[in-house]
């Protein structure tokens, strides 16, 4: 089952969208894209808030996870939000993918 992380980052004066910029930047993106288990590692900017960035992050399971937190990534993650003094407000979802019922798959188009 896999694991999706929402995680609202939100500062002041561009930050939020900086930091985003410095992660794709530096490399540390593409580094936790490569990690073993990692799905999904993408940056959203909301319409209606330009002081907060949406990051989707999607884990096949929580071993991987676990390991993506000890890995060295986590440090550079943490030095960046603090020089962007950010704060995060965050949201964790397991996926069913075998549980849309009948009545929800008629509004999904593929």
């Amino acid at each position: 089952m896999a694991i999706t992380i929402n995680i609202y980052y939100s500062g002041e004066g561009g930050n939020a969208k900086k930091f985003a910029e410095e992660m794709l930047s530096s490399g540390t993106v593409k580094n936790i894209r490569a990690e073993e288990g990692n799905l999904r590692y993408e940056y959203f900017f909301p319409m209606d808030d330009k002081e907060t960035v949406l990051l989707i992050d999607s884990w096949k399971d929580q071993l991987s996870l676990d390991k993506h937190h000890a890995s060295p990534m986590m440090a550079k993650i943490t030095e960046l939000r603090n020089k962007y003094n950010l704060h995060m407000k965050v949201e964790r979802y397991l996926s069913d993918e075998d549980g849309v019922p009948a009545s929800d798959k008629k509004f999904i188009r593929k």
